[in-house]
């Protein structure tokens, strides 16, 4: 029987599938049961290592999911595999698609002003029958309440926020108890590819778990984050032996 969580360098990542995860959103999301979502790749784990607040934040989600293959790597190393990977790009697909099957109210928050608009435009048209609530640029000052203000009120059920990390997770940490229910995820550089500013890996990439290799061949400049994979196992290695 597998485990529900795996803990992985202190982070307990959620050991559902992907069609699993999606259904427990569904039905957190009729029942009106606010939700805090973390989809975390070594890069957000290494992070909780350097910043005990971040770490806290990370902590306070309802779900950590397992968003790249080195998690998966590292369940292996803990001999707790994990089931496999729900990537933050695929889940905040599956949420437009079901919002716009069940009339849902989405809030997008995040990006620069105008992928922020595209990432919108693109969401109307191709999920019509979902209901944009609301959107605002990542661009603000954090002590101004009036985006969480304007959020409180609309009262979506899924809000997407694109800052990036560790802001994301930061911000709906911070925030998160202003909210009476919804879905909160931080999505990262998904709204630049609902935007049409970037676009994901070709699927056989994907299928090959080798989709970090792709962004590094079209963005050389990720080559230090990339150094966040190496330190991970490396970590994670080293825990292992301290258990013995």
């Amino acid at each position: 029987m597998k485990k529900r969580h795996v803990n992985i360098l202190g982070i307990p990542f959620i050991n559902k599938t992907f069609k699993e995860m999606a259904d427990i959103i569904v039905d957190r999301i009729e029942s009106k049961e606010k939700t805090f979502l973390v989809t975390a790749n070594p890069e957000i784990v290494m992070h909780t290592l350097q910043s005990e607040e971040y770490k806290q934040a990370v902590l306070r989600a309802d779900f950590v999911v397992p968003d790249g293959v080195g998690i998966l790597v590292g369940s292996r190393m803990m001999q707790e595999p994990i089931s496999e990977r729900v990537t933050g790009f695929d889940l905040t697909v599956r949420l437009l698609e079901l919002s716009n099957r069940n009339g849902w109210s989405l809030y997008l928050l995040g990006g620069r002003e105008e992928v922020n608009k595209a990432a919108a435009e693109s969401i109307k048209e191709k999920y019509p029958k979902a209901v944009l609530a609301g959107r605002h640029h990542g661009f603000f000052d954090e002590k101004d309440t009036e985006i969480q203000e304007e959020i409180a009120e609309l009262k979506p059920d899924i809000v997407l926020v694109a800052l990036g990390f560790p802001r994301q997770e930061r911000w709906i940490a911070d925030h998160i108890d202003t909210f009476a229910h919804g879905i909160f995820i931080g999505v990262g550089g998904s709204i630049d590819v609902l935007a049409g500013t970037a676009k994901r890996a070709p699927e056989i990439w994907q299928k090959l778990n080798i989709e970090w290799l792709y962004r590094l061949v079209k963005q050389p400049s990720r080559w230090r984050r990339m150094l966040a994979l190496p330190a991970f196992v490396f970590e994670v290695a080293k825990y292992k032996r301290s258990l013995k």
